[in-house]
């Protein structure tokens, strides 16, 4: 059946269509506004030029700015790819030209599309997905910044009272309620320890009697006030408000992911798997698109997870394998952590790791191979839609 390819360089308020036929030769380009009517117009050209040809649309981006092309598009009933920018950018050096200009990445974009054939197809998400990425980004953006926000405290309280710096973990909530009350050497030391230890219980600070034992004794280790001692405390006191109003947050984003995650038809299978929980579980959903259906064997996943390495093989050199350049790097993370997390609850998972490490791999090279293994698992597992039974490895039950 013949066809023409209609590339789309996509941008925040305007798009670039061009058209190519089966031999290359352009039919339309043209710069169109992210808006509907613009957009359906631009259809309704395409579509009369195909004249009863089939139309595969090629776009460079997957989501956000493209949101509403797509839309139009899957409502119409059209066939969309994907081309990773990366790859469009690497193929514009094999084109004449030097300059680049959307119109010129549409064309790159509309001829990868029609000599390609290993090109993924768009596929839109559904509601629960598109929930859950927006609550999955959000979880993403607050732990970055309270991890700012504590290398700031840290650096402060390192500037005016290093000892206590060093002696909490400010990533506890026990540890930031002490600094909403006490910041400078002096006023630890004139309230003591047991009084310390009352105060902290009275806000039911876990340890509060070894917090306090801790927060005295880096008291005692510094007399001496320094340069601007009441204004650093005053700031410390407001990063360490804004810390712990992150970490409410980060609790309350954590409550609505768990929630929406149930709802999800895979959501049993996926969190039967050991290691994976609810916030590990949506982001697999989020990477994934909410299903398997683009992955037809473990070993597609896998490798788009980066979790397998790649091939660099030339001339007499063979098995030269190296770490995956292109790769889903949360999806990496999703699969990475929850294996890490079995080793210490999952008997067959335990198994697997000992005997990687006795094979004389490093701790990192053994969990990323239990995590290429778990990607079978959990594949199989979506598969056959059955969860995971834990059972006690063979030679360990003789």
């Amino acid at each position: 059946m013949s066809r023409i390819w209609a590339g789309t360089d996509c941008g925040k308020t305007h798009h670039h269509c061009l058209v190519l036929d089966s031999e290359g030769d352009t039919l339309l380009s043209r710069r169109v506004a992210n808006d509907e009517p613009e957009l359906l117009k631009l259809l309704g050209d395409v579509l009369d030029l195909a004249d009863g040809r089939a139309v595969t649309w090629a776009l460079d981006m997957t989501g956000g700015e493209p949101a509403l092309l797509i839309a139009l598009l899957v409502n119409h009933g059209q066939e969309l790819v994907y081309i990773p920018g990366i790859a469009v950018n690497r193929a514009s050096d094999s084109y004449r030209g030097q300059g680049k200009t959307d119109a010129r990445d549409a064309r790159v974009i509309a001829d990868q599309a029609r000599m390609r054939r290993d090109l993924l197809p768009i596929r839109p998400d559904d509601d629960a997905t598109v929930e859950l990425r927006l609550l999955t980004d959000r979880r993403v953006d607050l732990v970055a910044e309270r991890t700012r926000t504590i290398n700031r405290l840290r650096s402060l309280l390192t500037s005016m009272f290093p000892a206590l710096e060093r002696a909490l973990d400010l990533g506890t909530s026990g540890a930031l309620m002490l600094l909403t009350g006490y910041q400078t050497p002096a006023a630890i030391r004139r309230t003591g320890q047991r009084r310390l230890t009352t105060w902290l219980r009275n806000r039911k600070v876990r340890g509060s009697e070894a917090l306090a034992t801790k927060a005295v004794e880096a008291a005692e280790r510094q007399h001496t006030a320094v340069a601007g001692e009441t204004a650093i405390a005053k700031m410390v006191l407001t990063f360490t408000k804004e810390v712990m109003a992150l970490s409410e947050k980060i609790s309350e984003t954590d409550k609505l992911i768990e929630g929406r995650f149930r709802e999800h038809e895979l959501a049993e299978v996926i969190q039967s798997l050991p290691g994976i929980g609810t916030v590990l579980g949506a982001e697999f959903l989020v990477a994934v698109g909410g299903s398997l259906d683009a992955f037809a064997s473990p070993d597609r996943l896998a490798a788009f997870a980066g979790v397998t390495p790649a091939p660099r093989d030339s001339g007499k050199i063979s098995g030269n394998l190296h770490r995956p350049q292109r790769y889903h790097r949360r999806l990496q993370r999703v699969f990475y952590t929850s294996a890490l997390v079995s080793v210490q609850f999952d008997p067959n998972s335990r198994q697997f790791y000992d005997r990687k490490r006795a094979e004389g791999k490093r701790h990192t090279q053994a969990v990323l191979a239990l995590a290429r293994r778990r990607v079978n698992v959990l594949w199989a597992l979506i598969r056959d839609r059955r969860c995971y039974q834990v059972a006690l490895p063979v030679a360990a039950t003789a």
